[in-house]
């Protein structure tokens, strides 16, 4: 049977028309904005919530009241059910990062240092699915025990930083593997890290990233990805910095890292937190 043009341009259209469906739907089952955004306030009666909270508050994220969809859109909450706190504008953010580098072929895998639930990753897994990718792979960077207590004799920004205390961070490998199951992307094109950057990082065997998404909150967390992970960085590819404007310790590490490197690159805002440059 031949296949007229109009067939395969018919064709062509349904595909990708499916394939954006799947994305879309994806990212709002991860941030949980499929069910307007109604993912309640910070989870009471645990330990660590009054710490939690005033760790919130000093981020100018959403404490005490149901949280509304545009607040969920930004990710300026810290959402009880979603997998991942990341706003819909990151997540569109990763989701054009990753389409460039595709659609430019820019060589290498993927990674985000600092995973939480897991659900940036999971996009990255459920984008190259989407597109029928088989030749890259997504690293998952993260201790799985939450953030590491400051060293100020290393890291001076790091000095009287509480992270390492809240122990909501603290999300087991289990869990998030599971988390991957149940969206029908765990495979052996997701590669865990577990343990803390400065231990896994310099000895990962990652030859080449096109994408380096950032999320360890921390000066320290950050300049460690940074300095292990940007030389594997190829031309045409992102670096996205999930906390530049939220954390300060983490817009130091950047502004360091790049000044001392020389990148000029223009750094973009995402949103009120997020900030992201291409090589």
């Amino acid at each position: 049977m031949t296949v007229s043009t109009n067939q395969n341009e018919t064709i062509r259209t349904t595909s990708e028309d499916l394939r954006e469906r799947y994305i879309d739907l994806l990212k709002q089952v991860l941030s949980f904005s499929l069910w307007d955004g109604q993912d309640g306030t910070v989870w009471r009666g645990r330990k660590g919530t009054q710490l939690l909270q005033r760790l919130l508050e000093h981020r100018n994220l959403s404490v005490t009241r149901m949280v509304s969809p545009e607040v969920r859109r930004n990710g300026q909450d810290w959402p009880r059910l979603a997998h991942t706190m990341v706003g819909a504008k990151r997540l569109d953010n990763l989701q054009e990062c990753m389409e460039v580098i595709l659609r430019d072929q820019v060589p290498g895998d993927l990674i985000e240092t600092g995973v939480w639930r897991g659900g940036s990753c999971i996009l990255m897994r459920g984008i190259l699915a989407a597109h029928g990718v088989t030749d890259r792979r997504v690293w998952v960077a993260d201790s799985f025990s939450g953030l590491p207590e400051p060293e100020p004799e290393l890291y001076p920004a790091d000095r009287g930083d509480r992270h390492h205390t809240v122990t909501d961070l603290a999300v087991s490998l289990a869990e998030v593997k599971e988390n991957f199951r149940r969206y029908g992307l765990l495979d052996d094109q997701v590669i865990f890290l577990p343990g803390w950057f400065s231990d896994t990082l310099p000895g990962a065997p990652i030859e080449r990233l096109a994408l380096m998404r950032l999320d360890g909150d921390m000066y320290s967390s950050t300049i460690e990805a940074l300095t292990t992970l940007y030389p594997k960085l190829s031309e045409g590819g992102f670096c996205i910095i999930d906390d530049f404007g939220a954390v300060e310790g983490c817009r130091r590490a950047v502004e360091d890292f790049r000044s001392a490197k020389k990148i000029d690159a223009p750094l973009k805002r995402i949103d009120a937190c997020g900030a992201f440059w291409r090589r």
